[in-house]
């Protein structure tokens, strides 16, 4: 059996995570494409794929958009199967889409068709689910709307941080690597339609979006803290000219007893928030 031409595109570690993962399961590449050298430097998680694609003797292109004719060009010269498209910033149009001959795969945080859309992490831990994961899906003109390959789960709590589920997302998409590859590369993946009647879309979130609401619950206010912790810029709120960032804190129905120790916290209708790790600033133009 002739085994599926595949290539991959990413610029991040996540990516370079996933590529590892496909050797490691079995598979091998026969292109990939990154950015130009000079492109998103800054960008967290970035990184070069030189030393990975020499080691294994893969095609590499830099190209400074993946919807650029010179990748899509590409594409067509190495007779790919299946793309991937993982960590990866710019959207996909219609003749990138369509130059593989199979099609492009790519990976959503969450357990689709539940989360399209963005900030998928903090969205999970603000709506209190007990469950979210990783989907791999065959990616259209659509907003993960593509058919599903497979998905894996990962397990809610209550007290569940974006620290802690960032690191789980990364885990989740090698251990669907691991799981899908070999099915990728004996030619048999099966496709499963997403069903629209249980979709939801989640908006995207800016920084002043981790306000603290001073006249809602306590409860929300530490659900708020855990779901734009870091690698997010983090949950805020100004009392005179200060600024407070909070990273870390705990709800406390007895409001009264934190305040006694003398901690830093802010008080609620329904009881007291406890700072356990903060950033304090002077509010400019008071």
């Amino acid at each position: 059996m002739i085994k599926p031409r595949i290539g991959f595109v990413t610029c991040v570690q996540l990516g370079l995570s996933c590529m590892e993962a496909l050797y490691e399961a079995g598979g091998q590449l026969s292109f990939a494409m990154t950015l130009e050298d000079d492109q998103a430097v800054s960008k967290s998680g970035r990184i070069y794929l030189d030393s990975f694609c020499t080691a294994n003797n893969i095609p590499l292109l830099k190209s400074r958009h993946v919807n650029n004719q010179d990748v899509i060009d590409a594409v067509y010269e190495h007779e790919l199967d299946w793309l991937f498209i993982i960590g990866w910033s710019q959207i996909a149009g219609e003749a990138i889409l369509s130059a593989p001959k199979q099609g492009v795969l790519g990976m959503h945080p969450t357990l689709l068709p539940v989360g399209r859309g963005r900030a998928a992490i903090p969205w999970a831990i603000l709506k209190g689910l007990d469950k979210t994961g990783v989907t791999l899906f065959k990616l259209d003109t659509g907003v993960d709307t593509g058919p599903i390959v497979d998905q894996v789960e990962i397990p809610l709590s209550p007290k569940t941080t974006a620290t802690e589920l960032y690191e789980l997302v990364d885990e989740a998409h090698i251990r669907l690597m691991h799981k899908v590859v070999p099915a990728l590369m004996s030619d048999n993946l099966t496709l499963t339609v997403q069903d629209d009647s249980k979709a939801t879309e989640w908006p995207g979130r800016k920084p002043e979006d981790g306000r603290i609401d001073l006249n809602g619950s306590v409860y929300d206010a530490e659900r708020l803290v855990r779901a734009v912790t870091r690698p997010y810029p983090g949950a805020f709120v100004d009392v005179a000219d200060r600024r407070f960032v909070v990273w870390q804190a705990t709800a406390w129905a007895d409001a009264v007893m934190p305040a006694r120790k003398g901690t830093k916290g802010l008080q609620f209708k329904d009881g007291w928030l406890e700072f356990l790790e903060y950033d304090e600033s002077e509010l400019p133009n008071v």
